[in-house]
């Protein structure tokens, strides 16, 4: 470009100032970029976009979680309230067990089953439907003995016979230090109960629910037979007092075998 150095300067000052004016005027297509931090935060991302990711500057609080259960093995039976511990023996029964099940999930409520292990071998299918419907299962021994008359090695063979549980039940309640000791070497506790309806005896549906009523307290556990024999009394005796028992609040749970 010639001419004087005079006129050139003011030519390229123009120049450039229109160039600049010309620049401000154009639109944007780049996000502006806001000074409030909250539209930083996760919180103000959109819904179909990923989220941005926040790396937490030190350890948070510790997250608790749902409330702990029981300890399943919690043996302190009266502290829970109107609670009631109902235990049936001899079975499993084709016919009498299924009923007793069917009278159980009509209250809601859970047992403990303490089988023979010469009834389990024969129905392994009703354990299972227990154990599905949340009962318990406990050691009753193979074949119902009295345990104290046998010799030292038939005791033991009956009672490691028997189901695996963590719990076991002598037959007649006929016990001693020796029994007890014999079941907790094969990791057993020995659990025995507070009300026996006598319902073996049949003495008739109304006598049993009268036991049962009567006996009830908190933490109690209950005897009743679903094998054995002809259990139609057991039957009806429970249906009838499980109603008048829950209506005072009771509830029936599993012993923690």
């Amino acid at each position: 470009m010639t001419g004087p150095p005079g006129k050139l300067l003011p030519l390229v000052a123009a120049l450039l100032c229109g160039a600049v004016l010309a620049q401000a005027a154009q639109p944007s297509d780049s996000p502006v970029k806001a000074s409030s931090p909250a539209v930083q935060t996760v919180a103000h991302a959109p819904l179909s976009g990923n989220p941005i990711p926040h790396k937490p500057s030190g350890p948070g609080p510790k997250h608790q979680g749902p409330k702990a259960k029981p300890a399943v093995d919690d043996w302190n039976l009266t502290k829970h309230g109107k609670v009631l511990y109902l235990t049936f023996d001899d079975g499993p029964h084709a016919g009498w067990t299924p009923k007793v099940l069917q009278i159980l999930r009509k209250y809601n409520a859970h047992a403990t089953f303490f089988v023979l292990g010469s009834e389990a071998a024969k129905r392994p299918d009703l354990l299972d439907v227990e154990r599905a419907a949340g009962h318990h299962i406990g050691n009753h021994t193979w074949d119902h003995p009295m345990l104290t008359k046998l010799p030292a090695a038939k005791m033991r063979q009956e009672i490691f016979s028997g189901v695996k549980s963590k719990c076991f039940r002598p037959p007649f309640r006929d016990t001693n230090a020796a029994v007890e000791a014999t079941a907790k070497a094969n990791h057993q506790r020995q659990v025995l109960w507070d009300v026996d309806t006598n319902d073996w005896k049949k003495p008739g549906a109304a006598a049993i629910e009268h036991a049962i009523l009567i006996g009830a307290r908190p933490g109690a556990i209950i005897l009743m037979h679903d094998g054995g024999g002809n259990r139609a009394e057991t039957v009806a005796a429970l249906d009838r007092a499980l109603t008048k028992l829950q209506r005072q609040g009771y509830t029936f749970h599993s012993l923690p075998c």
